[in-house]
């Protein structure tokens, strides 16, 4: 294939392993609004924790700037692939798809002949609305398939790529076999499995992949909640149900409940989606996630001497005096620099609201620093000998010497 003229707009785990990937065979602007990510992209530095990513960075020939100027960055690309941010609006419990929205009309009045490819996460029937809306029909639907720590080896070692399209128009149908043929050309597994679709089914396979892989850790965090009440061995259970080969043994570590960048809210988003649709599953996903932090926060608050409700209902009794609930770690995994929503901070503010006090060992946070109005303390030593319980979603061994306080359900010691 020939080189192509390529922006990213949205430096996050998606649009920086996207571009250092496609900036291999072609010339790549990276877009964001943050100019300290875009000076450290130019200093051939990664803003993101992400091992594969500092070291393409650091070694490798790279076509590829970073930029703020977005005009620029546009108005001669062929392709101009949309990584940016699409969280959730609490409030109806949908993305909040402002920024796709302002990026698509960027493009669009700056140059109209470009392929815009949407990375970002979006709700089924988004890609083919926002055409019609802004009158412009070419822009595709690809969606992303990465673990955040591993997001440029997941475009090197692609499980699949999935482009979606507009089926019934012959050149964006090639647009969408060219889009894919690109991130072949940059990944290193060979014979990779590609699937050409129209734009919902594409956008449809996202969400629910992702809804799956949230069920399965809703799953075993059920039957570890389960094996806890009736006094049994977690890991023996898990162990022998994961030997069927039609389970297997993935994503089936307990933990104190999903939470990152992708699965709360797109499991939530896609539950929206499902009004006037018959459902249980999809709600059910979202609600034992609930049901599982309400049940480590009340393990904690046992642990550390809270031992029920009142008589009245309303606070706990026989609070421990000056018993403190330590939280080690705010990240959802070991590798990863991200706490946005992770399901800790649901369990912080469920032992919060019993009165408890909570203290946060975390070393991306500074010291003196407080989060959830909880003080951070990052002197491990005075951390440990303040906490009378330390919950730990993922074991460290530098808890080895207080296990005895620590309350963990990290089994297997992995993160998926």
């Amino acid at each position: 294939m020939g080189t192509f003229k390529i922006a990213v707009a949205g430096i996050g785990y998606a649009g920086l392993s996207l571009a250092v990937l496609l900036a291999q065979r072609n010339s790549v602007i990276a877009v964001d609004v943050l100019p300290q990510k875009v000076a450290l992209i130019n200093q051939r530095k990664s803003p993101i924790r992400d091992e594969g990513l500092e070291r393409f960075l650091a070694e490798k020939d790279l076509n590829l700037k970073a930029t703020l100027d977005a005009d620029a960055a546009y108005e001669n690309a062929d392709f101009v692939i949309v990584a940016v941010p699409t969280s959730l609006d609490e409030k109806n419990q949908e993305f909040d798809m402002r920024a796709v929205d302002s990026v698509i009309g960027q493009v669009t009045a700056i140059n109209p002949k470009a392929v815009i490819v949407i990375k970002s996460t979006v709700p089924v029937g988004y890609t083919q609305e926002i055409r019609e809306r802004i009158g412009n029909r070419n822009i595709i639907y690809s969606p992303e398939f990465l673990r955040e720590s591993q997001a440029l080896y997941d475009n090197l070692y692609p499980s699949r790529v999935i482009v979606g399209t507009d089926m019934e128009d012959a050149g964006l149908v090639a647009a969408a076999k060219g889009f894919a043929a690109l991130l072949a050309e940059g990944a290193v597994k060979q014979d990779i499995d590609t699937l050409v679709m129209g734009l919902g089914e594409a956008e449809a396979v996202k969400l629910f992949a992702n809804a799956y892989l949230a069920l399965r850790v809703a799953y075993f965090n059920e039957m570890d909640t389960f094996a806890e009440r009736k006094s049994l061995n977690t890991e023996q259970i898990i162990r022998g149900v994961c030997l069927d080969p039609r389970i297997g043994s993935h994503y089936n570590n307990p933990s104190f409940g999903y939470g990152g960048y992708c699965l709360p809210k797109d499991t939530r988003q896609l539950l929206a989606s499902f009004t006037s649709v018959p459902q249980n599953v999809m709600g059910a996903i979202v609600q034992s996630n609930e049901t599982r932090k309400d049940f480590i926060a009340d393990q904690a608050l046992y642990m550390a001497g809270y031992h029920g409700f009142s008589d009245s209902g309303d606070q706990w009794a026989g609070k421990a005096q000056g018993s403190v609930i330590g939280i080690y770690r705010l990240n959802m995994k070991k590798r990863s620099d991200n706490f946005r929503n992770g399901a800790v901070q649901g369990i912080i503010k469920r032992i919060k609201a019993r009165g408890a006090t909570v203290i946060v060992y975390e070393p991306m946070l500074k010291a003196g620093d407080t989060f959830m109005n909880c003080d951070v303390v990052n002197d491990l030593a005075r951390f440990k000998d303040l906490s009378r319980v330390i919950l730990a979603n993922r074991m460290d061994p530098c808890l080895d010497d207080v296990r005895d306080k620590v309350y963990t359900r990290d089994i297997f010691g992995m993160d998926e």
